[in-house]
This record gives structure tokens, C-alpha cells and sequence, in this order.
């Protein structure tokens, strides 16, 4: 095999795919990345067997063939290198030299028929939709997956996919978001749920206006330009989060997003480390914020207007679940909605995109007032 490549596009086609090879392999074969002539372009892949990614990129192929190199020499080699063709050779055993004008480097290949095989989707329901919409919605639910490995369901976004929306959900038992998008759906309904970490790189390596995907029993494809991303999907069944929704909320809360979930970070230093537990009291237009940690003698308090003209009520929520859902709420004003106090908040913005709907929810923790 010989190819000349531009360093600078081998390091992104390297960069592509690098998160798919596992930090801590198990087998010697996944700390490679199998490079492949493929109709007159370089094809990368990047395996850790849950998650694969495939990256295309410009190269003058002079002979064709395979080999996977170990990915983080090669990695730490080239992005030291200014933007200069890379002319690499790769003989019968798989000895790999790359030269520039700058200098000569050897690598011990390995037989790319030792590679993993990567899934093939042929037979998968095919979608597309929009790249933006798809990050967006991976971005409003990636902070409410759970990393309890005894509940494997819960490790991941759940996509239900209709004929008029599709939704996206994510809940790790103390916080819950739902992303509801009318501009995403199909003609077949399916439903899966993508592992968090395949989630984080697909967001991350889309780069065309739109994105391809294929689902299967147990995989699903996610291709934008240049790039593929396959995932094993979480083969369990979703536990039914709608149970958890309150749906009779008498009390509406309206409040300047920024403002409150900065006196909630401020308020909290002063809660006790292990249980982060932090009180809202609710009175006409205005809401108390405050925490306590009786083993290190602090408190703080603080006041803040809103617009709220309901029965007084005391809440308890553990401060970081309840900055997190502030911190993931658009637009200036966050609209709450309340019950009793031992029944979920819902979280929503004030003003929402057309299309759209957003609803988190934050579980309470019990307060001695009503203990």
C-alpha cells in the first residue's frame, strides 16, 4: 500500500475517529486504526466493538490496500508536523514507514484482517434529518443520563420516533428532561436508546448540514459528510417515564433564569456536602433560597422577586439537579410548576421555538417541615 496524504487532513480524519479507540484496550487490535484505499479516497476506522467510527479523506493512492496502525503514536507524531504531504509506504509484513521532507518514521502495522468487523446496516430503517436539530436535542439530554451500571436502560437517550414528533428522553431517577421535536419523524415509528458515549461523539463529529441515519435491532448509523458513527444500541426496555409526571400542577412560578440559578450556585456553597440539599419558599412574588450544613455551623438565605401568587409553600431539591436543569433552560425566564411538596417540580422555558417542547423535571428531597 502507498498514498500521499496532506498532514493537516490525516490529523482531522485522525481526530474523526480517535474516540472510538479505547483507552484501556483489551485486545492490542483495538489500539489501531485500520486505514483502507476505498475509490480513490483514504478510509479511517476506529473500533472499541460498542462503538464504531468511519472517516473519509483525500488522498493520491498510488497502490492500493490495508493496515491499522497504532493510533496514538501516529496521532502524537503527525499533529506535531506543520501542514507538509506525507508520503506513507506499507510493505508485505506490515511495516509502515511515512516520510516528509522533514524526516522518516517506522511503525509495526498490524494485518487488517485482524481488524473487528464492523456492522453491516444493510436492512436498517433509513431516516434523515436535520444535523442542528439532532445535536440540539443530544445537547438538552445528555445531562440527565444515568451512570448507575444497574440500570442499564437509564445509560442512555431514549429516541421515540412517530409519524408527528419524535422525543427524546433522558432521566437518571432524579432528574428527568423531555425534548419533544415535530420536525423530526417518520413514517415508521421506532423507538431505541443510544448509549451516553456514542451520543457525545456523534455530536461531536456531525459536520454537514444534514445527518443519515440507520437503525437496526441492535445498531444504529449516524452518517454527516465524511463521517459515520455506528453504536451498539441499549437493549432493554425504557422504564415509563410519563408515570413519573405529575400532571395536576397548581402552582406556576415564573422567574429570571440567570438570576435564580445564580443564588442557587451561590446559596448552595453553604449546604452540606453529602446531601446538597437546598429550600425554596414560596410566598406572593417572591421566592427564599436557602441551605444549611449544621455540621460546619453555615447558612445563607437569599430573597428574589418572581411572579407567583399561590399558597406559601416549602420545597426541598438537591442544589446541583436543580442548577443543572436551570443551566439547560433557553431564553431568559424559567416557568415552574408545583404541587405539594413531595411530588417533582417541573421545569419548562417561558418561551419556547415553535416545533418544539421542552419539560424537565426535578424529584424533591423531603424537608423535617413536612418530614
Amino acid at each position: 500500500m502507498k498514498f500521499n496524504v496532506s498532514s493537516n487532513d490525516l490529523n482531522q480524519g485522525l481526530s474523526a475517529v480517535i474516540g472510538a479507540v479505547p483507552t484501556k484496550a483489551t485486545l492490542p487490535i483495538l489500539e489501531t486504526i485500520l486505514f483502507e484505499s476505498e475509490d480513490g479516497r483514504l478510509k479511517l476506522t476506529a473500533t472499541d466493538l460498542e462503538i464504531s467510527i468511519i472517516e473519509y479523506i483525500d488522498a493520491d493512492i498510488e497502490e492500493e490496500g490495508s493496515v491499522a496502525i497504532p493510533a496514538k503514536r501516529l496521532q502524537e507524531t503527525l499533529r506535531q508536523l506543520p501542514n507538509i504531504p506525507v508520503f506513507f509506504e506499507v510493505d508485505e509484513d506490515q511495516n509502515v514507514e511515512f516520510k516528509t521532507d522533514k524526516g522518516k518514521y517506522k511503525l509495526v502495522g498490524e494485518e487488517a484482517d485482524e481488524f473487528p468487523e464492523i456492522p453491516n446496516m444493510d436492512g436498517g430503517t433509513n431516516l434523515s434529518t436535520d444535523t442542528k436539530l439532532l445535536q440540539n436535542a443530544i445537547g438538552k439530554t445528555m445531562f440527565a443520563v444515568s451512570t448507575d451500571d444497574l440500570r442499564p436502560a437509564m445509560m442512555g437517550v431514549y429516541f421515540d420516533i412517530g409519524e408527528n414528533e419524535t422525543k427524546f428522553v433522558a432521566t437518571d431517577g432524579h432528574r428527568l428532561v423531555k425534548y419533544v421535536n415535530q420536525n423530526f419523524t417518520s413514517e415508521t415509528p421506532l423507538s431505541f436508546i443510544v448509549p451516553d458515549k456514542a451520543l457525545s461523539l456523534i455530536s461531536k463529529a456531525l459536520d454537514d448540514d444534514s445527518t443519515d441515519l440507520i437503525v437496526s435491532d441492535d445498531h444504529a448509523q449516524f452518517k454527516s459528510g465524511s463521517t459515520i458513527v455506528i453504536t451498539r444500541l441499549i437493549n432493554e426496555q425504557y422504564p415509563n417515564y410519563e408515570s413519573v409526571i405529575p400532571r395536576d400542577n397548581d402552582k406556576n412560578l415564573l422567574i429570571d433564569k440567570n438570576q435564580m440559578l445564580a443564588t442557587v450556585r451561590r446559596v448552595s456553597v453553604f449546604s452540606s456536602s453529602t446531601t446538597r440539599q437546598i429550600r425554596l419558599q414560596l410566598k406572593n412574588d417572591k421566592i427564599t433560597i436557602r441551605a444549611e450544613d449544621l455540621d460546619m455551623s453555615s447558612e445563607a438565605k437569599e430573597t428574589i422577586s418572581c411572579e407567583y401568587s399561590f399558597d406559601e409553600m416549602e420545597i426541598g431539591f438537591n442544589a446541583k439537579y436543580l442548577g443543572d436543569v436551570l443551566s439547560n433552560v433557553d431564553g431568559d425566564e424559567a416557568k415552574f410548576e408545583f404541587s405539594t411538596p413531595n411530588r417533582a417540580g417541573i421545569v419548562k422555558p417561558a418561551e419556547e421555538e415553535e416545533g418544539e417542547q421542552m419539560l424537565m423535571l426535578v424529584m424533591p428531597v423531603m424537608l423535617n417541615s413536612y418530614a
